[in-house]
């Protein structure tokens, strides 16, 4: 097999293993007949005819499907709400174990066309909100929660409108305003994030399924976390709408709910009836694509599941790790240029701040490989870009696309460079199927195709100044180093892989 045809082995182990059936068959099991028990990771929950199911997000459809094949006739009711178009997508596909059987207990609301919060979205949350509001001390919600569950349950508390919330997250953002503080205006603004979801279901027992999107897995960020306790108060909103200047130009419906609410932070909510589950998540998807990498022969290490900022920092940080490798292959890993690159690494992670990341450890697990096997780095993540062009592209495409300019302005700034002596391929690729607005989850790269495009007439630098990545892979082979995987039903964030074998030892 080629370095392409592993990598993209591995990346389906990695998204296989985060697919909502199997995720949710490891999490959840129904025991007992006479008395029968919901068990979640270990923990019992008492069941009779009481159980109802909510949901919200990306992969929730076939965390649904699978929940209500283990819970059978348990199920009450449950109401889901899910990205405009998927039930649709995912037939066409063939997926059907990820659609919901019919005359299913559970019901299906669409919305949030293009990721935003859409008058439709917000029908769901309506419903999803009565469910939770009519539920008693004798009840048991199951609630699903992925990725995108966010702009599939906007609940603004009135007076505020939709439209209104969703006009001030716009000047927030076109401020410069930081994704974290951007969900802590919503959460502040909302009925059901911020753990509104779990207040209006008590006195229920609350149990939520969470497939993890978000790095370092925080419950009260993962779609707004709307069953967990809030770490954010009042204060912090209005602290950050001064820092943006916006308290003066505030709709009047915000002012009144900012203003009727405590400015100082309240005594801890009692949360004891919730249970918040990670059944799935980067790290758990990394973990199987290692299993595989060593099975087919390769030295496999996992540098990260946290890789986050800016792009050109990210890949820069790739180039000078396969550099490295690659002396390593050619025996001259101790010399000068090895320091030099190992500087340069150490410089590139300091400059990142890749939460956990301890690149020191991993460069002296680096050392101790041999030049007799193949090696496979992997990684996840998600990085961020800042738009400059009107080209068509992806975080996945532009990442891979970078790392191969760099390894081939590297090859050509070295006399005999040891990358020379390597086959190297770069994979890139989002794990819910999607990078950008394109057909393509990523893409695989390496310095020899960025040289073949040169000698083709075809600059990879004037593709990447215009943020047109896409059309860039297009050109070669119909597509072939595109990753086009359809429509996965999971989301855990990206995953990379660097996959090296030398081919002149001399």
């Amino acid at each position: 097999m080629s370095l392409r045809e592993h990598a993209l082995s591995l990346f389906r182990s990695a998204v296989g293993t985060v697919r909502p059936a199997p995720m949710l068959k490891r999490a959840v099991k129904l025991q007992g007949d006479a008395c029968p028990q919901l068990v979640v990771k270990g923990r019992a929950f008492p069941v009779k005819r009481n159980l109802y199911l909510v949901g919200f997000g990306k992969a929730v459809l076939g965390m649904a499907a699978a929940a209500e094949e283990i819970l059978g006739d348990h199920l009450i009711r449950g109401i889901v709400s899910v990205p405009l178009g998927i039930q649709e997508s995912l037939q066409r596909a063939g997926m059907q174990e990820m659609l919901l059987k019919p005359h299913s207990r559970i019901q299906v609301i669409e919305g949030a066309k293009n990721n935003l919060p859409d008058p439709e979205a917000l029908r769901g949350a309506g419903a999803i909100q009565e469910l939770a509001e009519g539920l008693t001390a004798d009840d048991l919600l199951l609630v699903l929660i992925s990725g995108g569950g966010s702009a599939l349950l906007p609940a603004p508390i009135p007076p505020i409108l939709l439209e209104e919330k969703e006009k001030l997250t716009k000047m927030l953002a076109s401020r410069g305003a930081a994704i974290q503080e951007l969900n802590t205006v919503r959460k502040t603004l909302s009925l059901l994030k911020g753990g509104g979801l779990a207040r209006l279901a008590y006195p229920a027992q609350v149990v939520s399924l969470i497939l993890s999107d978000v790095i370092g897995d925080p419950l009260d960020i993962i779609a707004s976390g709307p069953t967990a306790a809030s770490s954010h108060s009042v204060q912090d909103c209005l602290q950050i709408l001064a820092k943006y200047n916006l308290l003066h130009s505030l709709p009047k419906s915000v002012e009144t709910v900012l203003s009727s609410s405590p400015t100082t932070r309240t005594a801890p909510e009692d949360y004891s009836h919730v249970c918040n589950v990670i059944i799935g998540s980067n790290t758990l998807a990394l973990d199987e694509a290692k299993r595989q990498a060593e099975g087919l022969g390769y030295v496999a290490l996992i540098l990260s599941a946290a890789v986050c900022g800016d792009i050109g920092h990210v890949a820069a940080l790739y180039c000078q790790l396969i550099r490295l490798l690659c002396l390593g292959f050619a025996g001259l890993g101790e010399g000068p240029l090895g320091n030099e690159v190992r500087g340069n690494l150490l410089q590139l992670a300091a400059e990142l701040d890749i939460p956990g990341l301890n690149l020191a450890e991993f460069l002296q697990a680096l050392r101790g490989l041999g030049p007799e096997k193949p090696v496979c780095i992997l990684a996840g993540g998600e990085t961020t870009v800042q738009l400059q062009g009107t080209g068509k592209g992806g975080r996945n495409q532009e990442l891979a696309l970078r790392v191969g300019l760099g390894l081939h302005r590297a090859q050509g700034a070295e006399a005999s460079s040891p990358l020379g002596r390597c086959e190297i391929i770069f994979l890139s690729g989002g794990t819910d199927g999607q990078d950008g607005p394109t057909g393509a989850a990523g893409a695989f790269c390496s310095p020899q195709l960025v040289d073949e495009a040169f000698q083709e007439g075809l600059d990879a630098e004037a593709f990447l100044s215009n943020n047109d990545s896409y059309t860039f892979f297009s050109h070669f082979q119909r597509g072939r180093h595109l990753l086009v995987t359809g429509l996965t039903g999971t989301n855990v964030m990206d995953i990379q892989a660097v996959l090296i074998r030398p081919t002149d030892r001399s």
